[in-house]
């Protein structure tokens, strides 16, 4: 108990003079980690409901965001890791902001987004109740080598997991993770016609057993239709429902969502039915640089989080009507250091717009690979805030949209938050 006191003093010290001074959201939690290794897995062994544990190389930070509103409907009392830091270091940063000076947090359940690395070290101190595995696509490969590497870190989290684990059956490599698991599992997926919009590195396609006909989901995205609405098979009956979050693979993550929150309710027995969760699911925006739209001046603002060539390419297809465009690419840690991959993404969609202006650590990369495909664009400057008050002050009532890697989303956030109401994640 005086351990746990003490390392909540120090922890939220620290936290506090982070923020004071601009710092990163992880700090605190790398230094409590390093004094007392048994905090992560001491406060968050008090949660009656358990942990939570969504991973993947695509969409995490979306799909925690409908869990936990979902879950917050219900009436259960969620902590979950918001700052999008998703390393374990992350998560004990966040508790800090929620912990008492006893070193307990007031919560049900806890919902993490999870790093697939630091995700399978996780479940090495805190076994997840539940966890979500969501797709295995070309990520940072620079940081964790080939995709069939991150399969494995994915298993590890499906193999601690102790009650249910909620799979995509139409991603080859997360769907086989299901044959090994011990804990029950469950599917979500989509149609063939909604597949073929989502183009992936190695043509994410089923075969054989992880078709369509072969395993029932237990949420089946069946159809979007261009009024923001979806329609999802559950319990074999359709339901359709308006959306505020817009793009192929947020949708999807609402199905991945929808599963999971299912499972957890039954096993909860919180109180909502499939008809609650879906009026709530009408609700759920976007999460941070996801889709997120920012008003400057009363001009939307719209950022999309890119970070591999499956995610940037829907992001191509998904925001397809023409509008000012600016593309910011960065190759720090965060971002992963290896940028080859943007020669693997078909810019040809920006050909007849263009691209006005393109900015970041690796703008001239980025020149260089649009100008490969024919797209016109206007001034490269590596300094992101620079670049953005130019684009935001160039007609300024037509709606804009950026495309941005993690810390050009968080120079832009920080950028924008001077002249906008920008939500604080941090």
């Amino acid at each position: 108990m005086a351990r746990q006191y003490i390392s909540t003093i120090l922890g939220k010290a620290v936290k506090s003079a982070a923020q004071l001074r601009g710092g990163g959201s992880a700090l605190p939690g790398l230094v409590v980690e390093k004094l007392d290794p048994g905090f992560l897995a001491r406060t968050l062994g008090q949660l009656p409901h358990g942990v939570v544990i969504i991973s993947g190389t695509n969409g995490k930070t979306t799909t925690t965001k409908i869990v936990v509103e979902l879950l917050e409907s219900a009436g259960l009392r969620v902590f979950t890791n918001r700052t999008g830091s998703n390393f374990s270091r992350g998560v004990v940063a966040a508790l800090l902001g929620e912990v008492n000076l006893k070193g307990r947090v007031q919560a049900d359940i806890a919902v993490l987004e999870l790093d697939e690395a630091w995700a399978a070290k996780f479940v090495e101190q805190v076994k997840p109740r539940f966890s979500l595995l969501l797709n295995v696509l070309r990520d940072q490969l620079d940081r964790f080598g080939e995709i069939d590497s991150t399969a494995k870190l994915l298993e590890k989290i499906a193999m601690a997991t102790t009650d249910t684990v909620v799979l995509n059956r139409d991603d080859p490599r997360v769907y086989a993770i299901s044959r090994k698991c011990t804990a029950q599992t469950a599917f979500f997926g989509t149609t063939s016609e909604l597949l073929a919009l989502m183009p992936t590195d190695d043509g994410l396609k089923r075969g054989g057993e992880t078709a369509n006909t072969a395993v029932a989901a237990d949420v089946l995205l069946q159809s979007i239709s261009s009024d923001h609405s979806a329609t999802f098979i559950i319990d074999s009956q359709p339901h359709t429902t308006r959306l505020a979050l817009s793009g192929i693979y947020n949708i999807l993550n609402s199905a991945a969502a929808l599963s999971l929150v299912r499972h957890i309710v039954a096993a909860t027995d919180a109180p909502l039915t499939t008809d609650q969760l879906l009026q709530q699911l009408s609700l759920v925006r976007p999460a941070f640089g996801r889709g997120e739209i920012i008003i400057v001046d009363g001009t939307p603002v719209e950022l999309l989080l890119v970070k591999n060539p499956s995610g940037f390419r829907l992001s191509l297809l998904s925001f397809a009507e023409p509008r000012p465009t600016m593309i910011a690419i960065n190759d720090n840690y965060a971002d992963g250091r290896d940028m080859s991959w943007l020669w693997d993404v078909d810019f040809d969609c920006l050909k007849q717009q263009g691209v006005a202006r393109v900015t970041g650590s690796r703008a001239y990369d980025m020149a260089l690979r649009l100008r490969y495909d024919d797209v016109p664009f206007g001034a490269v400057d590596v300094d992101i805030v620079t670049s953005l008050q130019a684009f935001i002050s160039t007609e300024p009532d037509v709606p804009k949209r950026i495309f941005c890697t993690y810390t050009a989303m968080l120079t832009i956030r920080r950028a924008l938050a001077k002249v906008a109401d920008v939500e604080t994640v941090l």
